[in-house]
């Protein structure tokens, strides 16, 4: 991988941008992305993933010069290989995290971000419509009127008022960010994968169903409509249930 950093233990895998100054996605790095996300898949060794940056920015965004020579494109179907794995992703933002990256930061299911961290969507400015999701993704969660303001503006966001609107789920000094993802990552990684892979996947698919579908998808998951807990879930309940 010339892009990518990959490392693994622990049962974590630590995806890193690594495509110096400040880790700009291009077509190199987001076809890479999908090679790791296919070998993390297939390695039960791996029940969570870390994606962070190398240096002093998550990423500044798409390779604006391969924009300009019409050489790069949307990112969206590669984008959702982070929403699509079926373990979950917790996005370490180290720094500056802008536009396209801003879009795949969003894929990941949880952002610690760094106290340092920069926020913020220019495609607006640079007369480009979103193509990795943002139009999608963000009004799903903060709220159309706050998602149209951001877009519209170009506002930049510093990692706490980030965190205020629901973007990062935690703001954390920056020396120790790693430190924190990882903790989060072993947290993860006391319940049981497959339980996790399921909800993530039901969470994930009910941001494009209605209430009553998606309560559908959820309750086919209950063998013969009682409540039925893997294997490994049933030994903890009989476990919990002795002390």
């Amino acid at each position: 991988m010339d892009t990518l950093l990959l490392a693994k233990q622990g049962g974590i895998a630590t995806v890193t941008l690594n495509r110096p100054p400040m880790n700009a996605v291009n077509e190199q790095l987001l076809d890479e992305l999908v090679e790791v996300c296919a070998d993390i898949e297939q390695d039960d060794s791996v029940h969570v993933v870390i994606l962070t940056g190398a240096g002093r920015a998550f990423s500044a965004g798409r390779e604006l010069q391969g924009v300009l020579s019409g050489t790069e494109y949307p990112g969206g179907p590669r984008y959702r290989v982070l929403e699509n794995l079926s373990k979950p992703v917790i996005a370490a933002v180290n720094g500056f995290c802008f536009t396209g990256s801003f879009e795949l930061a969003m894929c990941a299911d949880i952002i610690i971000a760094s106290e340092k961290a920069i926020f913020g969507d220019t495609h607006m400015r640079f007369g480009v419509v979103p193509g990795g999701g943002q139009t999608q993704r963000l009004p799903r969660l903060i709220g159309v009127r706050k998602a149209k303001e951001l877009l519209f503006t170009c506002k930049r966001l510093s990692a706490q008022e980030a965190e205020q609107l629901g973007i990062v789920n935690k703001v954390v000094p920056h020396d120790k960010l790693e430190e924190e993802a990882r903790h989060m990552a072993n947290q993860i990684l006391e319940n049981i994968p497959e339980t996790i892979s399921i909800t993530k996947k039901l969470i994930n698919q009910s941001m494009n169903l209605d209430l009553d579908r998606g309560l559908e998808l959820e309750a086919g998951y209950h063998e013969g409509g009682t409540i039925s807990p893997s294997a490994e879930g049933r030994k903890r309940i009989e476990g919990f249930l002795k002390t």
